[in-house]
């Protein structure tokens, strides 16, 4: 006789069974064409992803699947430094997944790494065995296999996706990307342009090709998307459009990102785009660590920097524990330092601005891979920028749905400031008398 504890072990176990064979099922069918995020009719405008693309998707008996491959990547930061990271379909961070609310979706994920992986869906509400938080919720993704994440998505907003195995190793070297739930009616105050881009930070060690892990503070390079300025890519818009840019964190640090120009409002999050009545208006929105912010803004003509407020955070490679050169006299020096280390430059007595001078007429040559820290040339002179900046370009005479960068701005007569005077004692100004 067959006793109720086994009666519910074969019930369990034929249950599991069955569920298992319609995945696999459902995943074999045949396939629909494969389209893009945002077929025509949708009710939303496709999101645009700095630097980055979006993930197309087949309909499988009403099903849109997607499949993402774990893998080693070759992954440019800007020209001149060429690293080997982890990332999906063959780019860090991973293509955009973009949806709408009320979709049934699948995600098929390969693992084409050495080790074993998984994906965290994080911010979706969703079964707690489609989490991918490996030996908690679900087995660990083994080097080879492809695994089926499927659910119903039941919200809208600006999510993101990362391994939840052997995390500090694999977010460190790029194994991320963004996805967008758009909701399923349309929204009452609608975007006529959507972007979104992922903060990070990198230990690329001057020299290497490789980035460190083990590192937790002293980060050589921030990026949008994996890119750092002058390589990423502006937002661009036509003057008077309304311009959403989503922005999440998988970085170790806040970023206080500030927008020129503008007092853009924060109108959403992971938890979807917010009643109107908690919109804010801002002009620096911190996005601290695990979290996504949207914010809108009516585009008004110009070129405008768009950064993270932390200083250091715009700018390359740099050189940690290195003893203070302001102010300090440094003649005299210099001929006895090139002895045992050549190619020695003196600088920084009277600031920093003279390396980017140095390194572009190559006096001052850093090491192999290896960015230098201030860099990026403007209609009016050296920008000296990196790491997390770029502009916000708006021109009268962009053409709807065109994102090419329309160059740099034709300021009108009179609006550009301009130097009055070159004698170091012009005028009367006030000064403060010391006590």
């Amino acid at each position: 006789m067959t006793s109720r504890r086994e009666f519910l072990g074969i019930s369990s176990a034929g249950v599991l069974a069955a569920a298992v064979s319609s995945v696999s099922t459902e995943v074999n069918a045949q396939e629909a064409p494969r389209k893009p995020a945002a077929s025509a009719g949708e009710n939303y405008v496709p999101v645009r992803t700095l630097n980055g693309w979006t993930l197309p998707y087949t309909m499988k008996r009403g099903v849109k699947e997607f499949h993402l491959v774990a893998e080693e990547v070759d992954h440019e930061f800007a020209p001149g430094s060429v690293a080997k990271c982890w990332g999906y379909n063959g780019s860090t961070p991973g293509p955009t997944i973009e949806a709408v609310e009320g979709d049934r979706v699948r995600i098929l994920v390969t693992n084409g790494l050495k080790e074993h992986t998984t994906i965290h869906w994080h911010g979706i509400l969703l079964p707690s065995g489609m989490d991918g938080v490996g030996g908690l919720s679900q087995p660990q993704i083994g080097p080879g296999e492809t695994f089926a994440y499927e659910f119903t998505l039941r919200q809208h907003g600006t999510h993101m996706y990362h391994p939840h195995a052997d995390e500090m190793t694999q977010m460190a070297v790029g194994m991320m990307g963004m996805f967008i739930i758009h909701p399923k009616q349309r929204e009452a105050i609608p975007v006529d342009r959507d972007y979104c881009f992922i903060t990070h930070n990198w230990a690329l060690h001057p020299g290497t090709y490789r980035p460190d892990p083990s590192v937790m503070v002293d980060f050589d390079l921030w990026t949008f998307n994996s890119k750092v300025f002058p390589a990423i890519d502006p937002v661009v818009a036509r003057t008077g459009e309304r311009v959403r840019v989503r922005m999440g964190n998988l970085s170790m640090w806040n970023h206080p990102i500030h927008m020129h120009g503008v007092q853009f409002l924060v109108t959403g999050s992971d938890g979807g785009r917010w009643r109107q009545s908690q919109w804010r208006p801002e002009t620096t929105e911190i996005i601290g660590v695990g979290q996504t912010r949207d914010i809108e803004f009516v585009a008004e003509p110009g070129d405008w920097a768009f950064h993270c407020h932390m200083s250091h955070h715009t700018m390359n490679a740099m050189g940690h524990e290195i003893p203070n050169t302001l102010g300090v006299d440094q003649s005299g020096i210099e001929d006895e330092i090139q002895k045992i280390l050549p190619g020695f430059i003196a600088m920084g007595e009277y600031g920093m601005a003279e390396h980017q001078e140095h390194v572009d007429m190559g006096h001052h040559n850093g090491p192999e891979n290896t960015l230098a820290m201030m860099t990026g040339k403007g209609p009016y002179g050296n920008i000296e920028m990196g790491g997390m900046f770029t502009t916000v370009k708006v021109r009268d005479n962009v053409r709807r749905g065109d994102y090419s960068d329309p160059g740099w701005y034709d300021a009108p007569e009179g609006t550009v400031a301009a130097r009055v005077s070159s004698d170091p004692d012009f005028g009367s100004p006030p000064r403060r008398k010391n006590a």
